[in-house]
């Protein structure tokens, strides 16, 4: 009896690994559609409010709502891409008829300038030159081909983006939806209050995102206004790109300011160095570095304490270790997932003293 005890639990065992590799299989091959759920979950929270403000200011029935709320989304989508896509097709046509011998030539001067101005000794140049292939054409060759690369890739992005609109539809005009398909996997015992812990996460995290939609809009100004006044050419474009970056929490700052210098000095390639180049990556360095300050501490603290709740502490510990558990993406989806976690442990551990300290503030 006892040897049939423990093979029968051996081969309950084996069942239930074999179970979980083929739900993790499942799950790797349906990635793409988990994460089109999952950017369709977080547009819905985004345009909730303003289904929510259609219907009861406007008056407008939910249907309506919703498809003027995704209207607004496309053409912001839209926006976008009209802002990108002749930007990469003229750079594309450009780098075509490029001649790699005069950019090589253009970034090694700017190169010794750089060197020479902060006293590096001319020798050191000149052998680092000759023995390293840096500034080989091989180098730059490589441009055109990735540029063509990206054209392929937007049929692709195509069929997501469309993917997105169609199930974002559906989660704004049934917002029941995702949360019946959770509620079949739950107990009934649970229910109700599994039900309330939701309502609480999709209006905190409908906040939050709405939140950062306004960080992003308020860094693209000030960038936008700093890099035109300097005359920096795609002004718009590296605004854009580098608020987005500000999306991925401490890294993607730095990246950022990083991509501001090196398309600052790069769109002044053949003027000099000490007295054009040098003082305007300076001056909009000083600009990119005052948006950030804005950033810390106004934008952020708002998004914190009114959407989410926690302390900056709090957020700061979450997202370095969701950053060492999943990197860059455990960086981005840190605060929303503690947001969630931390509404779920209130209504269910709400007697633990540890909960009652972490959520005092829910």
């Amino acid at each position: 009896m006892k040897a049939k005890t423990i093979a029968d639990g051996i081969l309950r065992a084996l069942a239930i690994i074999a179970g979980v590799v083929l739900l993790g299989y499942f799950l790797f091959k349906i990635s793409s559609v988990l994460v089109y759920i999952s950017i369709a979950a977080i547009a819905s929270l985004i345009g909730r409010p303003i289904v929510q403000f259609l219907r009861k200011k406007l008056k407008f029935n939910n249907t309506i709502a919703v498809i003027t709320t995704m209207l607004l989304l496309i053409s912001i989508i839209g926006g976008i891409i009209a802002l990108f896509i002749p930007l990469i097709v003229q750079q594309g046509h450009n780098l075509s008829l490029l001649d790699i011998d005069q950019l090589q030539i253009n970034v090694e001067n700017l190169y010794k300038e750089v060197t020479q101005y902060f006293g590096i000794s001319t020798y050191e140049i000149e052998s680092n030159l000759k023995s390293s292939t840096i500034f080989s054409s091989s180098d730059f060759k490589f441009i055109p081909d990735f540029l063509n690369s990206i054209v392929g890739v937007l049929g692709s992005l195509s069929i997501g983006l469309f993917s997105i609109l169609f199930i974002t539809f559906f989660f704004l005009k049934d917002n029941k939806l995702f949360e019946d398909g959770i509620m079949v996997l739950v107990p009934e015992n649970k229910e109700s209050r599994l039900k309330k812990s939701m309502d609480t996460i999709s209006n905190l995290l409908s906040r939050y995102f709405v939140g950062l939609v306004f960080q992003i809009l308020i860094l693209f100004i000030i960038y936008t206004i700093v890099l035109l006044i300097f005359g920096i050419e795609n002004a718009i474009v590296i605004a854009f790109l580098c608020a987005l970056l500000n999306l991925i929490p401490y890294v993607g700052p730095i990246i950022g300011g990083l991509l501001m210098i090196t398309l600052t000095m790069t769109s002044n390639l053949g003027a000099d160095f000490s007295t054009v180049i040098l003082p305007k990556t300076i001056y909009v360095m000083i600009g990119f570095t005052i948006g950030q300050l804005i950033d810390n501490f106004f934008s952020q603290p708002f998004i914190f304490s009114s959407s989410v709740k926690s302390h900056p502490l709090e957020i700061f510990l979450v997202i370095i270790i969701g950053g060492l558990l999943f990197g860059v993406t455990g960086m981005i989806i840190a605060v929303p997932g503690y947001t969630a976690i931390k509404v779920i442990l209130k209504e269910f551990f709400a007697e633990n003293r540890i909960v009652k300290s972490v959520t005092k503030n829910l």
